[in-house]
């Protein structure tokens, strides 16, 4: 039996598995998203009850060659606190998307970093954290549609691959990618000088930080992933995104 120790991780979901145990979905480092069952980490006195958390860096060690591995240790990385509010909300949401876009077992390094990093603005506390939280989901949004193979080059028209006008105005649409845009149908677009900084951000050393940067006065740019991101995930809504517009009914 393969035993894994000390592997970053973070909880994406967890489902109950009989009346003391639980398998959980989580985002690893070196081995992609995997599930692991927790044996009886329902019960009052076991060591995983406070640990498994969502939103939280971890290590775990786990065994096992079947689909769903044993968790065999779980200790929590300190660093930081539970995200509240819309940050809990916004890491919910993260955390459908890697389900529903992430194979199991196809391991994304660049990716899980992107993640931490996001979340890290989630739990942030400082003055500017709530102006930083759409910058933030905007930036994962690019970084994973790139990882898993589905953004086109944002610094050319996608169908013909001719190069984007600085002052002419682009939209980027789930079946066609970046094409020019028409006003009288197009809401939402950006100007090529802004694509052209969307891609020098998304091949920049630091990626999350620079396309949170360069997202952080794009508003525009939340329609367009958010019909992308739904396109590839097969939905007309997500289920976050639904509890996110109930609550704000309330």
């Amino acid at each position: 039996m393969r035993r894994i120790a000390d592997e970053p991780a973070f909880v994406l979901h967890r489902y109950d598995w009989s009346e003391s145990s639980l398998i959980l979905e989580v985002l690893t480092r070196h081995h992609g998203r995997i599930a692991v069952v927790a044996k009886g980490a329902k019960k009052p006195s076991s060591n995983f009850r406070p640990v498994l958390l969502p939103l939280q860096p971890l290590h775990l060690a786990f065994g096992g060659d079947a689909e769903i591995r044993t968790l065999k240790a779980a200790e929590w990385a300190g660093g930081q606190v539970m995200p509240t509010g819309d940050a809990l909300l916004s890491g919910y949401y993260m955390n459908e998307l890697l389900l529903r876009l992430l194979a199991r077992d196809d391991p994304h390094p660049p990716l899980f970093d992107v993640y931490a990093a996001a979340v890290r603005v989630l739990a942030s506390d400082a003055s500017d954290a709530s102006e930083m939280l759409q910058p933030a989901l905007r930036a994962f949004e690019l970084l994973l549609l790139r990882e898993v193979g589905v953004l086109p080059s944002l610094d050319l028209q996608t169908a013909t691959l001719a190069p984007l006008g600085e002052e002419e105005r682009y939209t980027l649409r789930p079946e066609g990618g970046l094409v020019e845009s028409h006003e009288d149908e197009d809401r939402a677009s950006l100007v090529g000088a802004q694509w052209h900084a969307l891609q020098a951000a998304l091949d920049d050393a630091a990626p999350f930080h620079a396309t949170l940067q360069a997202a952080a006065t794009m508003g525009e740019l939340k329609p367009q992933l958010r019909a992308l991101l739904h396109y590839h995930c097969g939905v007309s809504t997500l289920r976050t995104r639904q509890l996110m517009m109930d609550l704000q009914s309330l």
